[in-house]
């Protein structure tokens, strides 16, 4: 399988990277287009702040390829959050492929959300051999809310979603290579769709 892993010096790639090469697998790193597009399935992991990760993006022209690309796509973290319409974090346009917004969390509680929580509401094969409040681990300060996209949720103290699936676009707010056997297990999932 040939698998890329987006890199535009916006992400977490390392630590995917040795996700997947526990799971046997070996990624290439790139922010060449032509590789990009000739790629079987493609992850978009993420870290940091929206508008500098735009910034990153479109500095690559891949603001213009990404939303194009039709093989099975992993968004993750930041990288699920770029996905949509519009980001409170900074009110940045993002890349408008899942016709959703981004918001800040508004709560009494710690912010960012921060650690383990569980998974509820799971609706894709995404999910497959994960069960119903398995425990993922998060980091983020903004959310994308509950919406017909969500194929899992989780509570802070409201739903978020906490994954979505727009056509061949996956996304999960939570970190997979940081969330142990169920992480590798989604991981795993994303590998054999």
């Amino acid at each position: 399988m040939n698998l890329v892993i987006v890199d535009y010096k916006a992400g977490n790639v390392q630590s995917v990277q040795f996700a997947l090469e526990r799971l046997g697998v070996q990624a290439t790193l790139s922010s060449d287009a032509e590789t990009i597009k000739a790629a079987d399935k493609v992850i978009f992991p993420g870290v940091g702040q929206a508008a500098s990760a735009m910034a990153q993006l479109k500095a690559r022209n891949l603001d213009k390829l990404l939303p194009t690309l039709e093989q099975p796509f992993f968004g993750v973290c930041l990288g699920m959050q770029l996905l949509c319409t519009h980001s409170e974090e900074g009110d940045t346009d993002l890349l408008n492929i899942i016709p959703l917004p981004v918001q800040h969390f508004e709560t009494d509680l710690k912010v960012p959300h921060m650690g383990w929580n569980q998974l509820e509401n799971l609706q894709s094969p995404l999910f497959e051999g994960i069960n119903e409040k398995e425990y993922v681990y998060y980091v983020h300060s903004y959310y994308v809310p509950l919406s017909e996209y969500t194929i899992a949720q989780s509570n802070y103290p409201e739903p978020f979603s906490a994954a979505l699936q727009y056509k061949n676009f996956y996304a999960a707010q939570f970190h997979p290579e940081k969330s142990g056997a169920a992480g590798s297990q989604i991981l795993n999932n994303f590998l054999a769709l």
